[in-house]
């Protein structure tokens, strides 16, 4: 077809190309090499996202052609497949069902069957999530974004569009009633749960004599992330000054592992540790040191605070592997490593401390995404101390239950009731 005339006038006015045959797959695939100086974890994103999502969807679209109906049928097309995953996995489940009952009877033909049935459906999937589709998006409208400073695009589609949902899950505190429900159930009321004072203290015992537990202590009482826990140096660490800072991370990429800088300027820190922490961390020095001598030569000098008993670093999916081990040894309601951190953030705020100390204890960049990510929360754990507190209150002034006791010289009239 014919140029549209409007269209050359516009890009000879701009200063573009006035024809540019470049798809937008092979703009993405060159972009992704200006990007090799981003963080390992970052880049990988950009990576799935351009493989699994961007390319297979408008790798073929030009880039000058792209519209934002382009990239809403995207969103569509994800949301089609995840209708797919959903349904797939629901048969996958029903089947290992019908499977179960046909072991039971005996009925091996039926089995074949069903085990072929199963097989054809092909190994559970994730769906892409509403958070996931907005983190895609983000992918390619900053390779746009760069498109348009280039004059390759006037405009910038995956801008004009808006997405819904993907908030950030609420955090939730394991309150009894919600651990008795879990306990019935065997559903978490939110994905991101927090543990009370008292269950965050059941789980540190139950780690005594375990390789990691002085890190999980460490997360626990600082709100250390695990890869800062997992590259921490004992250079870093002044046990006589009772502090600590964060100038590193241990970064899991795809399976690899490395040293990188901290996820945002603001977490690097100064973090203040209280003498009990400090007694551990001694102890667990001192640990390592007899190691170091049994093995001799053989120990790598990585100088890191936790390591294997043979001095080889530690790789951040172990801790999280023996996180979940514990917490299901020990049947305590179950939380994802991370929310440690959030529990000691929720039980900080608990506690009265300043939101600005809060904030610089995690290292946050400002103190209202402190105060929105964990102030609901906090309220909530002081509402369940009181209500905890008054329980036992009651409990100890009538010990046979709900009945009162005997009135005594002296005591005030019981209140009538209502």
């Amino acid at each position: 077809p014919l140029p549209d005339e409007d269209e050359i006038r516009k890009r000879l006015t701009l200063g573009q190309a006035v024809d540019n045959p470049l798809t937008l797959g092979q703009y993405l695939t060159e972009w992704l090499t200006t990007k090799a100086d981003l963080a390992g974890g970052t880049q990988m994103s950009y990576q799935m996202h351009i493989r699994v999502h961007l390319i297979p969807h408008l790798g073929k679209i030009r880039l000058d052609k792209l519209r934002v109906s382009h990239v809403r049928g995207l969103v569509d097309a994800i949301e089609t497949q995840n209708t797919k995953i959903e349904a797939d996995n629901l048969r996958r489940a029903a089947l290992k069902v019908e499977l179960g009952q046909a072991i039971e009877t005996g009925d091996a033909d039926q089995a074949r069957r069903i085990r072929a049935r199963i097989k054809a459906l092909g190994a559970p999937r994730r769906i892409t999530g509403p958070s996931s589709v907005k983190r895609i998006r983000a992918t390619l409208s900053s390779a746009l974004s760069d498109a348009v400073a280039q004059m390759l695009i006037p405009v910038n589609p995956a801008k004009l569009i808006r997405l819904s949902g993907g908030r950030r899950p609420r955090g939730l505190v394991w309150t009894q009633p919600r651990v008795a429900a879990w306990r019935k159930t065997g559903k978490k009321p939110s994905p991101v749960m927090i543990w009370t004072i008292e269950q965050t203290i059941a789980f540190l015992h139950t780690t005594h004599g375990h390789p990691f537990a002085i890190a999980y202590h460490l997360m626990a009482f600082t709100g250390m992330r695990r890869g800062e826990t997992a590259g921490l140096h004992w250079h870093d660490v002044d046990l006589d000054a009772g502090e600590l800072t964060v100038t590193c991370q241990l970064a899991q990429i795809g399976w690899q592992t490395k040293l990188t800088a901290p996820k945002s300027e603001d977490s690097y820190r100064t973090i203040a540790i209280a003498q009990p922490m400090v007694e551990l961390l001694r102890a667990h020095r001192a640990k390592q040191e007899r190691n170091r001598t049994a093995m001799g030569q053989a120990w790598p000098d990585t100088n890191l605070v936790f390591t294997h008993p043979d001095g080889r670093r530690l790789h951040p999916a172990q801790l999280t592997y023996e996180f979940y081990k514990l917490v299901r040894e020990h049947d305590l309601p179950p939380i994802r490593l991370h929310d440690l951190r959030h529990g000691t953030a929720t039980h900080a705020l608990t506690a009265g401390i300043d939101i600005k100390l809060v904030q610089d204890l995690l290292g946050h960049t400002t103190s209202s995404f402190t105060r929105d990510t964990y102030m609901s929360v906090a309220d909530e754990a002081r509402r369940t101390a009181a209500d905890t507190l008054a329980a036992i209150f009651h409990h100890r002034d009538h010990p046979a239950g709900n009945a009162t006791h005997e009135p005594r010289d002296g005591d005030a009239p019981a209140p009538q009731a209502a």
